[in-house]
């Protein structure tokens, strides 16, 4: 069973462009899937196979003349020093497009290499677990169907096999690869202590956190903690959304909030196992708001571009959980887990539209149902965004 990926298309217009690209994006998102699917005249091979690894880290020259292109190379960032080599063959050949399609799931280790051997050669996406465009399904207003797949998450393998135990995968999927990974980039010795760091940042998702204070209750020193959550947003376990700040002076709080890219892992570190348990847990409302903010990174990601996505607060504790920046205005949103949304939810979004240029301002619920606030405002149901 293959899942269409609206990365297709704008992967193959970069093919078609470009020498190189490259998908970067967590393990088991899909990327070796969706590449093998769209382009089955290419060549494949994986560094995740010792052997091959070895031969690329040790003669990157032999490694590349072994294989036709066009070829495919999955887990580049096990034998970084083979980007060079890339570019010389790309440029032995400029005109030639869609010779090699790299996949990575490190992201900033591969970007320095990328930078720096293949600038203005390569093309760069992002493939993020399953977007709600991408599954199948017709009851996205069912509020149990909703908690039951933020519960499961959104990685393929659960619609491939609906039977899947989300506890079981999830365990495997953090001792599997993100162990494996992190232990690659870093020696991390106590591997208890660093799933109890995990733990504590699944426990702030969506909210502003405070590392020294992480640091503390882990046992660790500020610096562990920074290094730790740089792997983590690394390896696209988490994601960092960033405060929106202008020219304006005013005082913002510029520490980013804290999302992890998937639910189902949020969940299984928050120890949340059924739908109802989800739906009364004091967590609902920030795994919801979780749910909805990567929904917008990745509707961006999809489109190959970068979201200009943001959160806004000021010191007196105004906040907007969504800003989308398009230059010239901006889309605000609040995210309520509720169906019965109310205007003084909205309050912040009033606020927000008297200082800035503002086109769509919208309070995100499980309310079928649109209904108006004042000043523009609405409430309408989440997948409205």
């Amino acid at each position: 069973m293959y899942l269409h990926r609206k990365l297709e298309k704008p992967l193959k217009e970069a093919l078609g462009q470009f020498p190189v690209v490259l998908v970067t994006g967590p393990r088991q998102a899909g990327k070796s899937t969706l590449l093998q699917h769209c382009l089955k005249n290419y060549h494949y091979v994986t560094l995740d196979d010792i052997l091959v690894r070895n031969l690329a880290i040790t003669d990157p020259a032999l490694f590349l003349n072994s294989y036709d292109t066009p070829l495919i190379i999955d887990e580049i960032q096990y034998a970084p020093d083979l980007l060079p080599y890339i570019k010389m063959k790309v440029d032995a050949d400029r005109r030639k497009t869609g010779r090699y399609v790299l996949t990575g799931s490190q992201i900033f280790p591969l970007m320095k290499g990328v930078s720096e051997s293949l600038a203005g050669r390569i093309a760069i996406f992002q493939l993020y677990p399953l977007s709600w465009r991408e599954i199948p399904q017709d009851n996205i207003h069912d509020t149990r169907h909703v908690a039951d797949q933020m519960l499961k998450g959104f990685y393929p393998e659960f619609q491939v096999e609906p039977k899947l135990n989300p506890k079981f995968w999830h365990s495997a999927y953090l001792s599997t690869y993100i162990e494996r990974d992190l232990r690659a980039m870093r020696n991390i010795q106590d591997l208890a202590q660093f799933q109890r760091f995990i733990v504590l940042l699944a426990a702030r998702a969506g909210q502003l956190f405070n590392l020294t204070e992480i640091g503390k209750e882990c046992g660790i020193s500020q610096t562990t903690a920074k290094d730790w959550l740089m792997l983590l947003h690394a390896t696209s376990i988490v994601y960092l959304l960033e405060p929106y700040a202008s020219n304006i002076t005013k005082r913002v709080v510029k520490s980013p909030k804290l999302f992890f890219v998937d639910t189902g892992l949020l969940c299984y570190l928050l120890r949340i196992e059924t739908i109802e348990q989800l739906i009364h847990s004091p967590f609902a409302g920030h795994i919801f708001e979780n749910m909805v903010v990567m929904e917008s990174i990745k509707h961006f990601a999809e489109k190959g571009e970068r979201a200009p996505c943001y959160f806004y607060r000021t010191s007196k504790d105004h906040e907007v959980d969504l800003i989308i920046d398009h230059g010239d205005h901006f889309d605000a949103y609040e995210i309520k887990f509720t169906s019965s949304p109310s205007s003084e939810m909205a309050q912040s979004l009033m606020d927000f539209r008297k200082e800035y240029p503002v086109k769509k301002a919208a309070l995100l619920t499980l309310r079928h149902e649109k209904h108006p606030f004042s000043n523009g405002i609405t409430a309408q149901h989440w997948s409205a965004i």
